[in-house]
């Protein structure tokens, strides 16, 4: 095996990631070295590369990108058990600690000392990747690099969607983007009446309704109530799962939810908001931040609703060789992509 890689490197505090040679990473006795196979662009991603305040707080430079993957295991650490060379896998890109009150009671998703691949730790973006074999979710064969490489996202969407019981629910989800789209697909997967998704970008609302099973309500174009007459709900909807991180969708899914609805959180506000509690207070609404995936119940659950006909792969709407990563840049910062992948190998 080389001593080298090729790998997408934040070099400098500017815009922009630079394809550069590194060494391939040595791994310690706990770890396995994966070659990387296929990798996905996230929106995280987009803020490392247009390098914003939160980038600049955040990310150490030099550092190797990107945490969406899928590849297989080449080189294992001596004290790894359980795992085999050329086993497929993906892998939790949040590296926890071992000592928090979070993470002795197994609650390995809130750990307070979370640091994350690609954006505090050497990245996916590169062709190997040293990985603690902890963090190795192996993949069964009916789920291909492609799709392996977007499982983080859709863990996103799974622990969203999933926070609360959506059988025979209506359910709204703001914000069209990929994770909500997903998050779409796993409401209806997972029972709900009807899934409706909202949004004012036409691109994004076109793609939700060919993934999913989903009425796309375009806000700019439609009035919600409409919508929630026409679909028959009499007091509206019972589950709100909040995608966008903008106020105003949120305070539609305030007003349209039922008496005792419950709303998860997943989009980030880019600031302070102005929230009418005493609203939220009078309808009894039930308000979950959720962050990342539940290490691992999340991983197990959306690899058994994909072995059992969840279809996500059309959310994936571009694909390109890791050296023309340029253009998958550019298709994601257009705002008309759903995810885009690139092939490392």
């Amino acid at each position: 095996m080389t001593n080298e890689m090729r790998a997408l490197v934040k070099a400098a505090p500017t815009t922009g990631l630079q394809m550069q040679t590194r060494p391939v990473p040595e791994i310690g006795a706990d770890d396995v070295l994966i070659r990387v196979n296929k990798t996905g662009i996230c929106g995280t991603d987009i803020h490392i590369w247009q390098w914003d305040d939160w980038a600049a707080r955040t990310v150490p430079v030099p550092l190797v990108t990107g945490h969406e993957f899928a590849g297989e295991i080449v080189e294992i650490g001596r004290n790894v058990e359980g795992l085999s060379l050329g086993q497929r896998c993906s892998g939790e890109g949040h590296l926890i600690g071992r000592t928090s009150r979070q993470s002795r009671a197994g609650k390995f998703h809130l750990d307070p000392e979370t640091r994350g691949i690609g954006v505090n730790e050497q990245g996916a973006f590169a062709e190997y990747l040293r990985l603690p074999a902890f963090n190795v979710v192996p993949l069964p064969d009916s789920i291909d690099d492609e799709i392996g490489a977007i499982l983080d996202p859709l863990g996103n969407a799974v622990h969203t969607a999933l926070s609360f019981d959506l059988l025979g629910e209506d359910v709204l989800i703001t914000g069209a983007g990929p994770i909500g789209i997903m998050a779409a697909a796993v409401a209806r997967h997972a029972g709900a009446r009807n899934v409706v998704i909202t949004d004012v970008n036409p691109d994004r609302l076109r793609l939700a309704g060919q993934v999913a099973d989903v009425r796309p309500v375009n806000v700019v174009e439609e009035d919600l109530r409409d919508v929630v007459a026409e679909l028959g709900m009499k007091q509206g909807f019972d589950v709100g799962l909040e995608m966008s991180g903008n106020q105003a969708a949120l305070d539609q899914m305030v007003e349209h939810l039922v008496m005792g609805g419950r709303i998860a959180l997943l989009g980030i506000p880019p600031g302070k908001s102005p929230v009418d509690w005493s609203r939220i207070v009078f309808k009894a609404i039930t308000i979950k931040g959720v962050y990342g995936r539940e290490i691992f119940e999340t991983w197990y659950k959306m690899i058994a609703m994909l072995e059992n006909g969840l279809d996500v792969r059309r959310v994936i709407t571009h694909r390109f060789t890791a050296s023309d990563y340029e253009a998958g840049f550019a298709a994601m910062l257009s705002g008309k992509s759903g995810k885009v992948v690139l092939d490392w190998t």
